[in-house]
């Protein structure tokens, strides 16, 4: 998948690169997978939690670019860097990466095909990273405004997943335990969109709430009330959730404005909140005949 850079110093740098030329944002690994930098703040544990705010490298995931400039600016800051993270849910991608384990006692592939079976749905031709240790690294891409949340073991034993706030190795990292590489005939793919089926999977079960009065009767009322019970942080998500449920039962066009209004309610812009129930709509659009 990686293309060679000549004025790269490492081969880490050149592969992190390559990734980041096709809008990959990527961050400086040590040999142990963890980020190669430091945080600035570990030395103050009265610190005020930053995310980059303050402007100095170290904060993990939250330094990650696609930034030719400002990723050669991070491996030098980390000349020791043997490998190279990739962000999850950043745009213009909005990666989601299904870990397939080989570390537990059940078959993690297996288990994928089984929910694949009984969830009807298909994993489609896209990028395959093969760890060290024999697992693989399925790339996947999300909807905007949908944040995936990252997983261990939820799905079925021995499958993780990588979302939003997480990363994967990239590969041509080194590691302690070897090099990443991608699978055979998958380095020309682009991730391909995660199916309709998996992703409502992977997102987060809706909590009871008492409903309220609105469109759609006791099941638009309960997805109304879920959608105006979100925080910062999961606002994009559950109305997501919500819309694709209600266009699943037939009531998305009568419960679009009571959506709105409850996603404004929670902070959301109202062309944030048309994006998001358009983008539920077009997930749970049932496929048209094939010609």
């Amino acid at each position: 998948m990686a293309t060679t850079h000549r004025q790269a110093r490492t081969p880490a740098l050149a592969h992190a690169l390559s990734a980041a030329e096709r809008g990959l944002a990527v961050i400086p690994l040590s040999r142990t997978k963890l980020p190669a930098l430091r945080s600035p703040h570990r030395y103050d544990p009265g610190a005020v939690p930053c995310h980059g705010e303050c402007g100095r490298p170290g904060h993990g995931v939250h330094d990650a670019t696609s930034d030719p400039a400002r990723v050669r600016e991070l491996f030098a800051d980390a000349p020791w860097a043997t490998g190279y993270g990739i962000a999850c849910g950043l745009p213009p991608h909005h990666l989601i990466g299904i870990d397939l384990d080989t570390k537990t006692d059940g078959d993690s592939s297996a288990a994928l095909r089984e929910l694949a079976l009984r969830h009807l749905f298909t994993i489609p031709p896209t990028v395959v990273v093969l760890t060290p240790s024999g697992g693989r690294h399925l790339w996947l891409t999300g909807p905007p405004g949908v944040a995936v949340p990252n997983s261990a073991g939820r799905l079925a034993p021995g499958i993780d997943v990588r979302g939003a706030g997480g990363y994967l190795v990239g590969p041509g990292s080194r590691t302690r335990h070897g090099t990443y590489t991608t699978a055979p005939g998958t380095a020309h793919l682009a991730p391909a969109p995660c199916p309709r089926a998996l992703l409502r999977l992977l997102l987060p079960a809706p909590r009871a709430h008492r409903s309220t009065p609105s469109p759609g009767g006791a099941h638009g009322q309960g997805l109304v009330q879920f959608v105006r019970a979100a925080h910062e942080g999961q606002r994009n998500t559950r109305l997501f959730w919500a819309a694709c449920r209600a266009y699943e039962n037939g009531i998305g066009p009568a419960l679009t404005d009571a959506l709105i209004t409850a996603a404004r309610r929670t902070g959301l812009s109202e062309q944030e909140a048309r994006a998001t129930i358009a983008s539920a709509a077009r997930l749970t659009r049932p496929p048209g005949p094939r010609p």
